[in-house]
């Protein structure tokens, strides 16, 4: 096992960059597309400075690649396994919490697995984020 060590330090390395929801919101943002540190901001509402901190060690630790075009700087997620591993970790949780209300649907007393108002509900929330998750290009 010991010899395994140095790996196993260097994926708890690797997934402490998502350990973070702020950081998450930024990788999200230039997950698809090369986007400038502007764009980044108004699509998380973030300050300017937490998402260019964000971006900066996404760029260090070697995920993110970054390009100059003009006075911008734009972004973009260069290794796809972390957004793979997001995208499944996401869908992998949405839909348990969709389980999850369901199950509390059934418990209720609902006749059906999911009521059409539970399920609007839901909708905002879940269905459509994972369905966004689901549908991206990941490259």
């Amino acid at each position: 096992m010991e010899e395994l060590s140095p790996v196993f330090d260097k994926v708890a390395r690797y997934f402490s960059l998502l350990s973070d929801s702020s950081r998450l919101k930024v990788i999200h943002a230039i997950c698809h597309t090369e986007t400038s540190v502007n764009d980044v901001v108004t699509a998380t509402g973030l300050s300017q400075s937490t998402v260019s901190r964000h971006l900066a060690n996404l760029h260090l630790a070697g995920v993110a690649s970054r390009r100059k075009a003009g006075a911008q700087a734009l972004y973009t997620i260069s290794d796809r396994t972390l957004t793979e591993i997001c995208r499944t970790a996401c869908v992998s949780l949405v839909s348990r919490e969709m389980e999850a209300a369901d199950l509390e649907a059934l418990k209720r007393g609902a006749n059906e697995f999911m009521t059409p108002e539970h399920a609007d509900a839901a909708a905002p929330t879940y269905s459509a984020f994972a369905a966004n998750l689901q549908t991206a290009d990941p490259r």
